[in-house]
């Protein structure tokens, strides 16, 4: 009743009870059964429902990452490797794989992940390897 005449308010209501429902241990299938029910209550239009289903994958994506294993981890890790390896081979040749040694030696995967994304638009080995350079800069200076 409260959020009748505002969809956005009603939007994040209904995410803030997803949250919920997975911060109290719920499996997802109850959280689905549970939002059968919500979405009974709480409808929404198209679009915010567009938006509140992208936000529920999202958590739910962040609620399966802490429980990923330090093996899954690092399997996760040396994939990207292979695949930035490939991808420094095949854009900027043979040469490029000098970096190999710089991008094995991060630790966070969503870095890894934005230095394999940045193969594509790079036009400069220097200018990839200022992805990680800088957050790895940034990072020291918030420490």
């Amino acid at each position: 009743m409260q959020t009748r005449s505002n969809r956005s308010q009603r939007k994040q209501s209904k995410l803030n009870l997803v949250r919920r429902l997975y911060e109290q241990g719920f499996e997802r299938e109850a959280v689905v059964n549970l939002l059968a029910f919500i979405d009974w209550m709480l409808t929404l239009p198209l679009d915010l429902e567009r938006e509140f289903q992208r936000e529920v994958e999202q958590l739910e994506a962040e609620q399966r990452m802490q429980y990923v294993t330090s093996f899954e981890r690092i399997a996760r890790m040396e994939e990207l490797v292979e695949a930035i390896k490939l991808g420094l081979e095949l854009k900027f040749g043979p040469e490029a794989l000098n970096l190999v040694p710089e991008i094995s030696s991060l630790e966070d995967v969503e870095l890894l992940r934005a230095v394999r994304n940045g193969i594509k638009t790079a036009t400069t080995v220097d200018e990839l390897r200022q992805i990680y350079q800088s957050s790895t800069t940034d990072n020291l200076l918030e420490n």
